[in-house]
């Protein structure tokens, strides 16, 4: 019963994401509130099964306070919110977060489910970013509804275009990791590394810039924090993979910009689709070719994490210097969705954050309440667009929960900062790809909204709960590793630390 009960719970924690994203990504009330009731349902029941569910560490206690700090604070804060009910809408949704937290921590402490988690949220994301390509590869078979505001950008089945390209490339970074971990069955191997190939055409068609820079940095980050030559190999062909199909759709328009006839985008989408899968089967033959071949360390590896560290530091503070003094013209407004957006850092979210800045500094303490941004952006906008979020997680905290919403989140940050590093000291060969998907997941909700849907952020929660499991675990709770070189690195150089908000 126990057993059975505990297999049932991670199945559905592993699922969940999926079903959320074909319900506009659990952005609306309903589907929330389902999940969520799910989600405390099964808490309950591993509670009673088993007492581990609460952290045992210092971190993990600061990891879970902080979010359930956001919680509370966020309730608090509709006494001053100006909307009671989008207010009560974002508890609603940090219920479910929390209940996602404690369950990931009571489930996933099993060797066995610890070694579910990349592979299962790896094709998670592939099932999802697929059904959304489906729709531009097979348009006779596949009908998918499109807003206008996406302007020809893949959106479905979350129905926002920047949320579909940070699940897809949360999920790249996590078939990487997969391919490249000679722990594996070869088999497995070669189907992440096949997926790699929807994945990037989903990834570009997106025309998310954002998701595409985090892509690449996650990548780069995953060979820092795993540094053999199986993780740069298999990281070097998803990369080609995920390259080469998004050349394939972006040299067909029916494809790229879900325009032409009907006719265009049926023969059009054939063709790119017998390209997506012509790269995917040689991704998938490379991988399981070399699946025999020794693995050796990289030399000078211990280097390669403050380089890497450097690179994202260097990328993050860029697009925000840079990005502040840009202004979207007229021009570009008007233009779409198409290759150029991805040659500029131009975007209207520069003047999301000055409202948000501003808001924060005229409530520093208690901010404006929850939800309380979309009031002060029609209030205080210079441009005539009306948004409900401050499109960065930290300015939305900063400015509806003020000081204190911003030290709960940085000790929810700081308890999973230290967690990883724990993690990656006791298995690096396990916690690799969860932290650098962690990362990727972090860095995208700080230039975008993914914190208001849970499709894109529950897979984040859930690889938060595995690095806080595998940071606690006794020695017999630690996954076995195939490979002697990841044994060899358990106890290695502290590799570089991640944290993650959720």
């Amino acid at each position: 019963m126990r057993r059975a009960v505990l297999v049932v719970a991670a199945a559905c924690l592993l699922t969940g994401p999926i079903v959320l994203a074909f319900f506009a990504g659990g952005y609306h009330t309903e589907p929330r509130l389902v999940a969520a009731l799910a989600t405390w349902i099964l808490v309950a029941l591993v509670a009673c099964l088993m007492p581990g569910v609460l952290p045992r560490t210092g971190a993990g206690r600061a990891a879970l306070g902080g979010l359930v700090a956001l919680a509370l604070w966020s309730a608090v804060s509709i006494a001053w919110a100006p909307l009671g009910g989008p207010a009560v809408e974002v508890v609603q949704r940090l219920a479910l977060y929390v209940g996602a937290l404690l369950l990931a921590l009571g489930v996933l402490r099993s060797p066995s489910a610890m070694r579910a988690v990349e592979p299962a949220l790896a094709a998670g994301a592939t099932v999802v970013v697929g059904y959304g390509l489906a729709g531009r590869l097979l348009p006779g078979l596949i009908e998918l509804a499109r807003s206008r505001s996406a302007g020809g950008r893949l959106e479905q089945p979350i129905t926002y275009w920047n949320g579909e390209g940070a699940v897809a490339a949360m999920g790249l970074v996590l078939c990487a990791r997969v391919a490249g971990d000679r722990a594996r069955p070869s088999a497995v191997r070669a189907l992440a590394a096949a997926a790699a190939a929807p994945l990037g055409a989903g990834l570009y068609v997106t025309y998310s810039r954002g998701a595409i820079a985090v892509a690449a940095l996650g990548l780069a980050v995953l060979v820092a924090m795993a540094p053999t030559r199986a993780q740069v190999t298999a990281s070097a062909v998803a990369l080609a993979a995920a390259a080469v199909a998004a050349a394939a759709a972006a040299a067909f328009p029916a494809v790229a910009l879900a325009g032409g006839t009907s006719a265009d985008r049926t023969r059009e989408g054939a063709i790119v689709l017998a390209l997506v899968v012509l790269v995917a089967v040689a991704a998938a033959a490379w991988t399981a070719r070399r699946a025999d071949a020794t693995d050796r360390p990289l030399p000078r590896s211990a280097k390669l994490a403050p380089v890497a560290a450097a690179v994202v530091l260097g990328v993050v503070a860029g697009l925000v210097v840079g990005g502040l003094a840009e202004r979207q013209s007229a021009t570009e407004l008007a233009t779409g969705a198409d290759a150029t957006r991805l040659t500029t850092a131009s975007s209207n979210r520069y003047e999301y954050w000055r409202v948000g800045a501003r808001a924060f500094a005229d409530h520093p303490v208690a901010g404006l309440g929850a939800a309380g941004f979309r009031v002060e952006w029609l209030r205080e906008r210079t441009i005539p667009e009306a948004v409900r979020d401050a499109h960065s997680l930290e300015v939305e905290i900063a400015a509806e929960l003020g000081l204190v919403g911003l030290a709960a989140f940085a000790a929810m940050v700081a308890g999973m900062a230290v967690a990883a590093r724990r993690a990656l000291r006791r298995s690096r060969a396990t916690a690799a790809g969860w932290c650098a998907a962690l990362l990727v997941w972090l860095l995208h909700a700080s230039i975008d909204w993914d914190w208001q849907l849970p499709a894109v952020t529950l897979p984040a929660i859930v690889l938060a709960g595995a690095v806080l499991a595998l940071s606690e675990a006794s020695p017999d709770e630690l996954p076995a590793r195939g490979d002697a070189h990841a044994a060899a690195h358990t106890d290695a150089t502290t590799p570089l630390a991640v944290g993650a908000g959720g």
